[in-house]
C-alpha cells in the first residue's frame, strides 16, 4: 500500500491501470481529458502496452472498448459529458449486447459549463441504458470503484457508468493506492452479440430481469451509506454533494450519502418513515430529486433544486449547500470586485487569427455572408476583435449547417472547422455537400493537433487533402494555404474567388498550433543537450 496525490482523473486512471486494465479509448474533452494522458505517461500502462492512443470520436472509442470487451480483457472509455450524446448508439446498445470482460464508460460532467455547451447529467444516460451507475465522493472513491466497478461489470456481464463532475475531476487529494493486479487473459464471447430483433428481444428480456440484482448491489454497497441523526431534515447527498454536506454540518446530519445507482430504495424509504422532510443535493440536474419523489411519493417533502432550495443551475458550493440548510453561511465564493473581465482569446500568433483576419475582410465586402463555426479554440473568433461566427452548435455542425443554410438560399455561407473537429464528425457533413455540390466554402483551420485541450494528437494529420478527395472534392477547389499576416491579401482573394464559385470549395490554412510548437522546439532542444 502507498499513498499518492493526485487528481480526480488521475486517481480513476491508477485505479483502472491497477484493476487489470488493458486498454483505454477516448476523445479529448475537458474535464476528461488527464486520464487518458495519465495512462498514456504511466510506467506500469507502458510495461504492459496497455492500449492508450486516442480515438477519432467518442463513438469509435465506445465501439472499440466493447470489440475489447468482447475479446475478453478489461476495457474504459473516456469522454466529457456531450459526447455520450456522439456514442450514445454503441453505448445503449452495449447494455442489450452484454459485455465480456469489464467495460466502464467514464462520463466527466461540466456543471457551471466552465468549458461545455450544457450541463447535460450523464446520470440519464446510465438510466436511460438500464444499468448500473458510480458516482465517486472523494477522490479515494474514485480510485477504489473501478476495481469495483469492473468487477461488477464481468458478474452481471453489462458495462457499467462511472460520473464525475469537473470539481472532482481536478482536483487533488492524498489516495491510498493497492497493489496491480493482472490483465484478463484472452477469452472471446462465444455468445451472439448480433442484434437482430429475435435476437435482441431476447437480450432485452435478460436486461430487466438484472434489474433487481443491480438494485441489490445498490443497497449493499459501501459507497452507499446512512449517518443517523435524530433529525426531521433527511439529507440524500450524491456524489461530490456529500462532501458539501459535510461541510455545513458536520456529523449532526440524517444523511443518505449515495455514490451507486440505482437509488437504495430501502434506505431512502426508512428516511422517509423517520423525516418530514428530505434535501436532495446532487451535482448536476435533478436525477436523484425526481428518483427519491418516485420512491417514497407523499410519505416525507422532498426539497432540492426542483423547488428551488437549491440553484437550478451551475455548480453546487458549500455556501448553497448551508443556505438550503437554513444555515447561516459566509460568502465562501464572494465574486471578486472591482476586476475587470477577462475573456479567452486566441493566443497571439495563432494561425486561426490569420484565417479570422481574412474572414473578417470578406465580411466586410458581403454583409449578407454568414459563418458557422465549430467547437475548438477557433471558436473564439466569434468573440472580439474578430466577432466572425453566427453559430456554434456542436462537433461538425458548421459544415452541416452552412450547406442546409445554402440549400435555404444564403449567399454565402461559409463553415469553419478545426482538424480534429473535422475527423471527429465533419467528413460526414462534407460528403452530404459534396454529393448535393452545396454552393459551401469550408475552411479546415489545420492547426496540426487537438489544440482546445492541450495538444493531443489529431486523427486526420497530414490526410485531409485524401480524405476530401476521397469524399469527392473536386481538386480544382481544394486548396492548402499557409496562415501568416504576409499571406493574409492572397487568402483573402481565394476566399473571395471560392464564394464565387456555386459549388463545394475547402481551404485547408494549415500552420502548427503556436503552443505545440513552441513545446516541440523546447524537446527538441532539450534531446539536442542531451545527446551532446
Amino acid at each position: 500500500m502507498e499513498k499518492k496525490l493526485l487528481l480526480g482523473d488521475e486517481a480513476i486512471a491508477l485505479g483502472a491501470i491497477h484493476a487489470g486494465l488493458s486498454g483505454v479509448y477516448a476523445y479529448p474533452g475537458t474535464p476528461s481529458t488527464e486520464i487518458t494522458e495519465f495512462i498514456q505517461g504511466n510506467s506500469l500502462a507502458k510495461e504492459r502496452g496497455i492500449h492508450s492512443r486516442w480515438c477519432t470520436n467518442e463513438k469509435t472509442a465506445m465501439e472499440a472498448a466493447l470489440g475489447m470487451s468482447y475479446a475478453g480483457k478489461r476495457a474504459l472509455v473516456c469522454m466529457k459529458h456531450v459526447g455520450m450524446n456522439v456514442c450514445a448508439d454503441a453505448f445503449v446498445n452495449s447494455a442489450i449486447t452484454g459485455v465480456g470482460g469489464g467495460l466502464v464508460v467514464l462520463a466527466a460532467d461540466d456543471p457551471s459549463m466552465h468549458s461545455s455547451q450544457n450541463e447535460q447529467d450523464s446520470r440519464f444516460y446510465g438510466k436511460f441504458a438500464l444499468i448500473p451507475i458510480f458516482e465517486p465522493s472523494t477522490q479515494q472513491e474514485a480510485y477504489d470503484m473501478m476495481k469495483v466497478a469492473f468487477e461488477m461489470s464481468e458478474t452481471i456481464k453489462e458495462p457499467v457508468l462511472l460520473r464525475v463532475v469537473t470539481r472532482l475531476a481536478h482536483s487533488r487529494a492524498n489516495v491510498v493506492v493497492q497493489e496491480p493486479q493482472k490483465e484478463n487473459a484472452l477469452s472471446p464471447s462465444t455468445d451472439q452479440w448480433v442484434l437482430l430483433p429475435g435476437i435482441a428481444k431476447k437480450k432485452y428480456a435478460a436486461l430487466l430481469e438484472k434489474q433487481p440484482l443491480m438494485l441489490e448491489a445498490s443497497e449493499k454497497s459501501s459507497f452507499n451509506r446512512v449517518e443517523k441523526a435524530d433529525k426531521k431534515l433527511g439529507i440524500v447527498a450524491c456524489g461530490i454533494g456529500y462532501n458539501y454536506v459535510k461541510e455545513a454540518v458536520g456529523d449532526d446530519a440524517y444523511i443518505l450519502k449515495v455514490s451507486q445507482y440505482p437509488l437504495p430504495s430501502k434506505q431512502i424509504l426508512s428516511m422517509a418513515e423517520d423525516c418530514d422532510e428530505i434535501l436532495v443535493v446532487e451535482d448536476g440536474q435533478p436525477v436523484a430529486e425526481e428518483g427519491v419523489r418516485n420512491i417514497i411519493g407523499d410519505k416525507a417533502k422532498v426539497i432540492g433544486r426542483l423547488t428551488g432550495n437549491l440553484p437550478r443551475t451551475g455548480e453546487l458550493t458549500p455556501d448553497a449547500v448551508a443556505v438550503a440548510l437554513g444555515i447561516p453561511a459566509p460568502e465562501l465564493f464572494e465574486p471578486a470586485k472591482n476586476l475587470v473581465a477577462r475573456p479567452p482569446q486566441l493566443c497571439q500568433g495563432c494561425g486561426h487569427r490569420d484565417v479570422y483576419g481574412a474572414l473578417v475582410n470578406i465580411l466586410n465586402e458581403y454583409p449578407d455572408a454568414r459563418v458557422f463555426g465549430d467547437i475548438g479554440c477557433y471558436t473564439l473568433g466569434a468573440l472580439p476583435p474578430f466577432k466572425a461566427l453566427a453559430s456554434c452548435v456542436d462537433m461538425g455542425a458548421s459544415i452541416t449547417m452552412a450547406k442546409g443554410a445554402a440549400d435555404a438560399g444564403l449567399r454565402p455561407a461559409i463553415a469553419v472547422i478545426g482538424d480534429s473537429t473535422f475527423t471527429h464528425s465533419g467528413m460526414t457533413g462534407l460528403l452530404d455537400a459534396i454529393n448535393d455540390n452545396s454552393a459551401i466554402t469550408v475552411i479546415i483551420s489545420d492547426n496540426l493537433t487537438t489544440g482546445m485541450t492541450g495538444g493531443q494528437d489529431s486523427a486526420g494529420t497530414n490526410k485531409f487533402e485524401a480524405i476530401c478527395l476521397g469524399l469527392g472534392m473536386d481538386p480544382a477547389h481544394l486548396h492548402v494555404v499557409t496562415p501568416l499576416p504576409k499571406n493574409i491579401p492572397a487568402i483573402t482573394q481565394l476566399i473571395k474567388d471560392e464564394i464565387d464559385y456555386e459549388g463545394v470549395s475547402v481551404i485547408i490554412p494549415r500552420r502548427e498550433c503556436i503552443q505545440t510548437a513552441s513545446r516541440h522546439a523546447r524537446e527538441k532542444a532539450r534531446n539536442n543537450k542531451e545527446a551532446k
